[in-house]
C-alpha cells in the first residue's frame, strides 16, 4: 500500500455513533477528512457530526442498520451527492454474544454473521464503483485478534472475524490491479459500549480483567496505518502478544484457552 494523506479525503464509516467509529471520525476530521456516518442512533450520530463540524470538516449522518440494503445505498448516495465521491470505506459496525456454543442455536449465530460479515462484504461490493473513482482508495476492515485466534464462549464472533480476515486477504489481491487497497485492523479489547450490547450473555467473559485500549488510541493507530501504507495493524500490545503467541506456540495457547472452556 502507498503512503497517503487524509486531507480532503472522503470517508464512509459504519457504526459511527460510538466507540472506534466515533473516535475514528473525529481523528480523521483532525487530519482534514470529511465523513459520512452510518449507524442506528440518530442523536448520537448528530453529536459526532457536531464534533466533526467544530474541527472545520463536513459530516453527513445516515440513520440505519448496516444489514439493511436501503441504508447502505443511502450512505453511498450521501458520499456521492454530498461529498462528491468516496476514498475510504471503513467497515466498523459489529456485534457479538457470549456463551458456550452447545447452549445456543442459529438465532445467535446468524445476526452476528449478518452484521460482522455479510453486511460489510455487500457494502464493499456496492461501494466499488465509487471507490474506483476515488483518490488512493482504500477499504478498512475492523477485524479482531479473535479473527486470528478463536476464544471459548465467543465461537460465533470468532468465526465472523476469521471470515472477514480471510476475505480481506483475498480481496486485497483481487483489488490490487484496480488500485484499491485493503487495511485490516486486528483490534483487541477496546473500551467501548460493545459489551453492553451483546445479543446474548451467559457466564463470565474470559480475560475480563484485562485492561481495554481506549478507542482514541485505536483510531490514531488506524490513521497512522493509512498514512504509512500498512496492510494490517494490531493496535493492542496484548492483542499482538496473543496473535504472536498463537503463531509460534499454539499448543501453549490451546492449554490457556482450555482453562476457560
Amino acid at each position: 500500500m502507498p503512503r497517503r494523506r487524509l486531507t480532503d479525503r472522503r470517508v464512509l464509516i459504519t457504526g459511527g455513533s460510538s466507540g472506534i467509529g466515533r473516535a475514528l471520525a473525529i481523528e480523521m476530521a483532525r487530519h482534514g477528512a470529511d465523513v459520512v456516518l452510518l449507524a442506528r442512533r440518530e442523536e448520537r450520530l448528530a453529536e459526532v457530526a457536531a464534533e466533526v463540524a467544530q474541527l472545520g470538516r463536513r459530516a453527513v449522518i445516515v440513520v440505519g442498520d448496516v444489514t439493511d440494503a436501503a441504508a447502505r445505498r443511502r450512505a453511498l448516495e450521501a458520499a456521492r451527492n454530498q461529498l462528491g465521491g468516496l476514498d475510504i470505506l471503513v467497515n466498523n459496525a459489529g456485534v457479538s454474544a457470549h456463551g458456550r456454543f452447545a447452549e445456543a442455536d442459529e438465532a445467535r449465530l446468524r445476526p452476528i454473521m449478518e452484521v460482522n460479515f455479510f453486511a460489510p462484504v455487500e457494502l464493499i461490493r456496492e461501494a466499488l464503483p465509487l471507490l474506483r473513482g476515488g483518490q488512493q482508495p482504500v477499504i478498512v476492515n475492523i477485524g479482531s485478534v479473535l479473527g486470528k485466534r478463536g476464544c471459548p464462549h465467543k465461537s460465533e464472533y470468532s468465526a465472523s472475524k476469521f471470515a472477514m480476515q480471510g476475505f480481506s486477504e483475498a480481496l486485497r489481491a483481487e483489488l490490487a490491479p484496480l488500485g484499491i487497497d485493503v487495511l485490516t485492523v486486528v483490534a483487541g479489547p477496546t473500551d467501548t459500549e460493545f459489551f453492553q450490547h451483546l445479543i446474548e450473555a451467559h457466564g463470565d467473559l474470559p480475560f475480563q480483567d484485562s485492561k481495554p485500549v481506549p478507542p482514541e488510541r485505536v483510531a490514531r493507530a488506524i490513521v497512522r496505518g493509512l498514512e504509512r501504507g500498512r496492510r494490517e495493524i494490531t493496535p493492542s500490545f496484548r492483542g499482538w502478544l496473543l496473535v504472536t503467541g498463537n503463531r509460534f506456540f499454539p499448543r501453549i495457547i490451546d492449554r490457556i484457552m482450555a482453562r476457560y472452556g
